[in-house]
């Protein structure tokens, strides 16, 4: 059978400029780190011309509050397919799963929003700063929510400790670029969830 044209998919629709340098400013500075990039990495990662970034973005700061959006979004989209999932257990596995499977970028560059909420805090206080924890705050809620889910005692702890063990692993597969830190933490994760009695 030959493929008609009804029968192909279509196309991915094609990224505006403004989501272009949007999503280019996540990962650059995810690569980079905030002081090290410059608005004509981000221009040349997002294959824009430098001249037109300022169109969109008047100064790198709005750059960043577009970086923080892009990391917002991307966990809502997350959240949103995992919810999918009937079950929270599961759903906390699968949240598991997505961070091991990131393993290298891990060890590369460590966690997105976790570099970034650290190198923005150094900076200085501008608000980005708490943007940046903002982000962070809404994975930590979806975890405690999932944990309340399942009758779990203390979700908010039990929450917290989940986001510290992924910000922790992270870290260490960066530091020591070794990508298998996070796979045995992981499993580590997943041993625990599977042995948490619920009520």
């Amino acid at each position: 059978m030959t493929d008609s044209k009804d029968s192909r998919p279509a196309p991915p629709p094609v990224m505006g400029k403004r989501q272009r340098l949007t999503t280019a400013t996540a990962r650059v500075l995810h690569e980079q780190g905030v002081e090290r990039t410059t608005i004509a990495d981000i221009a040349r990662a997002a294959d824009v011309p430098t001249g037109n970034v300022y169109y969109y973005f008047k100064t790198k700061d709005e750059l960043i509050e577009a970086a923080l959006s892009e990391h917002t979004g991307n966990l809502a989209t997350l959240t949103a397919r995992l919810d999918q999932l009937p079950e929270p257990r599961e759903r906390l596995k699968a949240l598991i799963g997505g961070w091991v499977d990131q393993k290298d970028i891990a060890a590369r560059h460590g966690c997105p929003m976790g570099t970034l909420a650290v190198e923005l805090d150094k900076r200085y206080e501008d608000g980005l700063d708490l943007a940046a924890g903002q982000v962070i705050r809404r994975l930590v809620d979806w975890v405690e929510q999932q944990y309340r889910l399942l009758g779990a005692a203390d979700p908010e702890g039990l929450a917290l400790t989940l986001v510290a063990a992924y910000q922790g692993m992270s870290l260490l597969s960066n530091a020591l670029r070794d990508p298998e830190i996070m796979t045995r933490e992981g499993a580590r994760l997943i041993r625990e969830l599977d042995a948490l009695v619920v009520a």
